[in-house]
């Protein structure tokens, strides 16, 4: 399997964590996906929106984004299982990933307007706005920490991904004012050491 990514990339972040602990990573070659090219032909083939992550199987079939990436995988090794298979566990688990994927989102949006428009063209009240949407998320992960039984499920890893980006991209600002959240990140950290081995530097 073929793994396109890049290394600050939360949802990339999020795949390798999971083959990580689903004990699949020594099958997967990963394969850096410049995605500031504006014609990528080799990721374009991977995934015809030029989108990070994409797996492309043994047999050519392209697999993306990154929940579906996560849950192919999760489906080729039975344990850990890291989504529920049914009922409200499960629902509940993709809302709480859903809500990661929101913080991480916003929080790239924020970095592109940066990256891509000149400073006197950037938009003060769309920053504001994305911004407003990371807050809000992590308020409300703030508000009630996940909390895990034996080991963490996808959502886990979305969080944890996410909580990662704001680290890399804004300095860990997030954790002055969020003690709960910087407590449940340690301790996943302590117990997925795939996440350690996994952080983007620069």
């Amino acid at each position: 399997m073929k793994l396109y990514s890049a290394p600050a990339s939360p949802f990339g972040r999020k795949v390798k964590i999971t083959s990580y602990v689903k004990g699949l990573s020594g099958q997967i070659k990963l394969e850096h996906a410049d995605t500031r090219l504006p014609h990528n032909r080799e990721l374009a083939a991977a995934n015809p929106l030029s989108k990070i992550p994409a797996l492309v199987l043994a047999d050519g079939t392209q697999l993306y984004d990154s929940k579906v990436i996560c849950e192919y995988l999760d489906s080729l090794v039975p344990a850990p299982a890291l989504f529920p298979a049914s009922g409200l566990e499960r629902y509940k688990c993709l809302t709480r990933a859903a809500l990661a994927d929101g913080i991480a989102e916003a929080a790239l949006l924020i970095v592109y307007e940066a990256r891509y428009r000149p400073a006197d063209k950037r938009v003060a009240e769309w920053i504001a706005r994305q911004q407003a949407k990371v807050d809000a998320g992590l308020a409300a992960l703030e508000a009630t920490p996940p909390v895990w039984t034996g080991h963490p499920d996808y959502s886990h890893i979305s969080v944890a991904c996410a909580l990662g980006y704001l680290d890399l991209r804004f300095a860990g600002a997030w954790r002055a004012s969020h003690p709960k959240l910087v407590g449940w990140l340690e301790k996943f950290a302590a117990q997925v050491p795939a996440f350690g081995e996994t952080v983007a530097v620069g």
